[in-house]
């Protein structure tokens, strides 16, 4: 692990005890957290969340930093047998020394270079040379907010619908009944409780269409890439939100719909819950109901909003039920079940509302007719001389085993 990974889980890990102090305290005091104590909380799991964040990202940059050095590795032979002799540039901006002055410019601007080449460039002249210097310092660089992570997908079992018009699986709806204790020559009674349904997907359409203008195009070679990259984080984010509150209608079938082509009300625990806020005996009586045999593959599912409330919680012992992770790879985790965290899941404490889930997500099932595809359109918008972009992709999803999946209710009020 670097440094730098070791010191940010420290930094996490500070931030979460002194979170934890707060309540301590408090309880020690036998009292409600004020309203400054509280607020205070709320802005310490805040910046957890987002040092947990910085965590995974750095992961995932050291993984590619580390694939690219293998890469580069294997690639050293080869490099080494590029043509040397290829033409250079000619002219002034084709020498060495301007070159390396540019870039010094890029990295530091007009401190970086010294007096002898600027009056060498002659920048103070326009009409001299002064129109190649750069008016101003840029990096390749675009300001935006972080991502969303998005988990669904990753999870959920998929398939391939390429040449129909659906996916259809048969389900069995209802076992036989229990067998009977009989004589040696009987049969035991004719059953007639088992019983089979069907489960069906059939991919709808999602799109998106950005225009980009043509001379931004020039300009930013590479905005086209970005447009591209950013229409697929948004059908990704439009997925996810589907395959966790999508009504079935033209659209995928969510998690935290209540349906019986998906997963019913009997799923819902509420015992034990308050009505503005899930609790020990709420969580616990979420967990056992769900069997044991899912929680090998099981993973909690909640919004920041909602675990923020949910790390408060103590066991008995006065041992918190959340535990941030402190290894690499590992989720945080919830009576011992991993926990995801998604911005696209239920954060309304009232009454009688979801706020979480528990289950083994493979048993959510997409189906995909049509991967993410771009086309370019270069005629259509000629005469506004921009370029459009149009997203298109074809999916549809579903729980389709309601016994691995419990929802988390809050109680009536």
């Amino acid at each position: 692990m670097s440094q730098k990974l070791k010191d940010l889980r420290e930094q996490r890990g500070k931030l979460v005890h002194d979170a934890r102090t707060i309540i301590d305290r408090a309880d020690a005091e036998k009292r409600a957290l004020t309203a400054e104590e509280d607020g205070k909380y709320k802005e310490l799991f805040s910046k957890q969340e987002e040092v947990r964040s910085q965590i995974e990202r750095e992961e995932q940059m050291a993984e590619v930093e580390r694939q690219t050095a293998e890469a580069a590795l294997r690639n050293k032979d080869a490099g080494k047998k590029e043509d040397t002799g290829a033409k250079r540039t000619t002219g002034l901006r084709g020498t060495d020394e301007y070159r390396a002055s540019f870039n010094r410019f890029l990295a530091g601007g007009r401190a970086a270079l010294s007096e002898t080449e600027l009056r060498a460039l002659q920048s103070d002249s326009d009409s001299a040379g002064g129109f190649m210097v750069a008016s101003e310092q840029f990096v390749d660089q675009l300001i935006q907010a972080v991502d969303d992570a998005v988990f669904i997908r990753q999870r959920a079992t998929k398939f391939r619908v390429a040449s129909a018009q659906s996916l259809g699986a048969p389900a069995l709806a209802a076992d036989p009944a229990d067998a009977d204790w009989t004589a040696e020559i009987l049969t035991g009674s004719e059953d007639g409780t088992m019983s089979f349904g069907k489960r069906e997907l059939t991919p709808n359409p999602l799109a998106k269409r950005a225009k980009v203008s043509n001379k931004l195009l020039r300009q930013m070679p590479r905005v086209d890439a970005l447009v591209i990259a950013r229409l697929a984080y948004k059908f990704a984010i439009s997925q996810e939100k589907a395959f966790m509150t999508g009504s079935g209608a033209n659209q995928p079938l969510g998690i935290f719909t209540a349906s019986n082509d998906g997963i019913t009300t009997a799923r819902d625990v509420a015992t034990g819950n308050a009505a503005t806020a899930p609790t020990f005996d709420g969580l616990i009586s979420a967990k056992f109901g769900l069997k044991g045999q899912y929680w090998n593959k099981a993973e909690w599912l909640f919004h920041r909003d909602v675990l923020a409330v949910v790390a408060k919680l103590k066991d008995g012992d006065g041992q918190y039920l959340w535990r941030e992770s402190v290894r690499a790879g590992e989720p945080d985790r919830l009576l011992n079940l991993p926990v995801m965290m998604s911005e696209y899941a239920p954060n309304t404490l009232t009454a009688n509302l979801y706020v979480g889930a528990l289950g083994d997500f493979s048993h959510y099932w997409i189906a995909d007719a049509l991967d993410m595809q771009v086309q370019r359109l270069v005629e259509l918008y000629a005469e506004t001389n921009q370029t459009g972009f149009i997203g298109r992709l074809e999916t549809d999803g579903m729980p389709t085993l309601a016994e691995a999946f419990v929802r988390v209710k809050l109680a009536a009020s």
